[in-house]
């Protein structure tokens, strides 16, 4: 079963705090949850990311996500292959950074239904 990589900041977690609806979506998967950010210590606790239903991974910007070697290191601390994951984030240069290495990515504007993204991890999973 894949594991689904979920963006943090201004996809999971805004200014308002976790986003409700997609939270709602992705529990009505059995699937594994993983949030992915850059943020460092003090910035998970400035954006609100923490006491997380699903476990967080940062790399403290070392590197970004915006660097494949951000997703190689993250799989590799998951014990999984780029064949394991689906991955949807906002930002479009983390998304070809994690497409670069095989990772099944939906970019996702928070301002589209939840439709779209609901399609892709239908058809990904």
């Amino acid at each position: 079963m894949k594991t689904i990589l979920v963006d943090a900041w201004n996809t999971f977690v805004t200014e308002e705090g976790i986003n409700l609806d997609l939270k709602k979506l992705l529990d009505s998967y059995p699937n594994n949850k993983i949030i992915l950010t850059n943020a460092t210590e003090e910035e998970l606790v400035k954006f609100g990311i923490v006491n997380m239903p699903y476990p967080v991974f940062s790399l403290a910007h070392n590197p970004n996500k915006t660097d494949a070697n951000y997703f190689v290191k993250m799989l590799q601390h998951f014990n999984l292959k780029s064949e394991d994951v689906v991955y949807f984030e906002h930002n479009v240069d983390a998304v070809t950074s994690a497409k670069s290495i095989g990772i099944s990515t939906f970019h996702y504007n928070k301002l589209e239904k939840l439709d779209y993204l609901t399609t892709f991890l239908n058809s990904n999973l």
